[in-house]
């Protein structure tokens, strides 16, 4: 390995492990590299310069990947989910390919009463039972028997009910940045929405700031109440916020938050993401971004196909591991609108992940988004480019999801590299600059 590149890879290691709180990362760049926001953000209203201890340039942080090779991304991919798994050993497990998943859970989804008998003849425990309304599941949680793990459990579980579906319950990131808490009040309205079709958000809770004074926002928590993030505050700020300086790329369009955290990264689990989508169905949204990354899961799966079923897009972020990391989901569900990053100069992010299928690109760098309580940050991941295709889909008129995707790919800039059919709203990113980042 080159003396710059064993440097570079150091560097963002010994990030990581200085703050293993702060790894929910989902984009193989610890949560301490550059300005990103979603880390520990100080005073709420402050413009921090220092996150989690590095103070520097965010392009600093372009020029730092270019020396990782992806291997050495995916170590540092499989460090991120170790440390989040290891501080949070009460609730987290892994499954067999590593993936962290809610420890002594396991989900069977539309289970009938007979197998649930003879699953608790064989000594499974009901922990509880969500009907998803708006989407017609309905996912049980079951306790494996004492002594066993839930990874033994569940092929036990698949043998005594062959025709059955049955997965464990893993833990999805958000597509860059982590998840801390961040002080200061919900953004929302009181559940009161203002006129047209809104968008849908599946993230951490989003923070109050002047971005959103008069957009109607209405949060939901699916892990306790709903608690301001970073992340979430920043996503929805690019579709929805709008200021003197800063303009998302849907501004003022109503905004339904479904908080799958609650400040807790040991949440964020599929039967939280699918409980918010049936939430999302019920009120009314057409479109749906989740920035958000992780394993194939069954009952995922089925939430999805359900929203496509009742003409809702989703759209999704590809992730930040590097093009060696293995596909990510949702993004790489068919039918679901891929995303992937790109800077200011229309090059595509190196750290930007490969799913099975790539849609579009949008701005992923070079721009500014809302800090909970006020404040901006600089941003950088495949996270902050799918809000920008959500929101511009929000403003066109489909049918359907393959005439979105028309409807998009029409307005889509070509570009070399991996873009998909183009760069959608190109010049929606606002600078820092303009914001008073330098």
């Amino acid at each position: 390995m080159r003396l710059h590149k064993m440097i570079g890879l150091g560097l963002l290691t010994g990030l990581a492990a200085a703050a293993p709180g702060q790894l929910l990362g989902g984009g193989g760049l610890p949560s301490t590299v550059g300005n990103l926001t979603g880390g520990l953000l100080g005073t709420p209203g402050s413009q921090p310069n220092i996150v989690g201890g590095l103070q520097g340039p965010l392009a600093g942080v372009g020029d730092t990947l270019r020396t990782l090779a992806p291997a050495d991304l995916i170590s540092l991919r499989r460090e991120r989910l170790r440390a989040l798994v290891r501080d949070n050993r009460r609730v987290l497990d892994v499954d067999d390919a590593g993936n962290p998943v809610r420890r002594d859970e396991i989900v069977a989804i539309n289970l009938s009463a007979e197998a649930l008998a003879r699953a608790r003849a064989a000594g499974f425990t009901l922990l509880r039972s969500d009907t998803i309304g708006g989407l017609d599941l309905a996912a049980t949680v079951l306790g494996p028997p004492k002594g066993r793990s839930a990874r033994k459990a569940l092929r036990e579980l698949q043998a005594l009910d062959p025709s059955g579906n049955y997965t464990l319950d893993p833990i999805y990131e958000p597509a860059r940045a982590p998840l801390a808490p961040a002080g200061g009040a919900p953004a929302g309205n009181g559940g009161a929405m203002g006129p047209g079709a809104p968008i849908g958000l599946i993230d951490g809770g989003v923070g109050r700031h002047p971005a959103f004074d008069g957009v109607s926002i209405d949060q939901r928590g699916f892990a306790g109440d709903p608690r301001p993030s970073g992340h979430g505050t920043a996503v929805a700020s690019l579709m929805v916020g709008r200021t003197a300086a800063f303009r998302g790329a849907a501004p003022g369009i109503p905004l339904l938050v479904a908080d799958i955290y609650g400040g807790s990264p040991a949440n964020g689990s599929a039967t939280a993401i699918v409980r918010a989508m049936g939430w999302l169905a019920e009120r009314g949204a057409r479109v749906v971004n989740i920035s958000l990354v992780g394993p194939a899961n069954p009952l995922l799966a089925a939430g999805v196909k359900a929203l496509q079923t009742r003409g809702i897009v989703v759209v999704a972020a590809v992730g930040n591991d590097g093009p060696a990391a293995p596909p990510q989901y949702p993004a790489s569900y068919a039918g679901v609108i891929a995303v992937t990053g790109v800077d200011a100069k229309g090059k595509p992010l190196i750290e930007a992940g490969k799913p099975l299928h790539l849609d579009f690109a949008a701005p992923g760098a070079d721009i500014a988004g809302a800090v909970p309580g006020g404040g901006w940050e600089k941003l950088r991941g495949t996270s902050f480019a799918a809000p920008f295709v959500a929101a511009s889909l929000a403003r066109l008129s489909y049918g359907d999801a393959a005439g979105a995707v028309a409807a998009l790919s029409a307005a889509a800039r070509p570009a070399k590299g991996a873009v998909g059919r183009g760069i959608v709203c190109g010049d929606c990113g606002t600078p820092p600059k303009m914001v008073g980042l330098k």
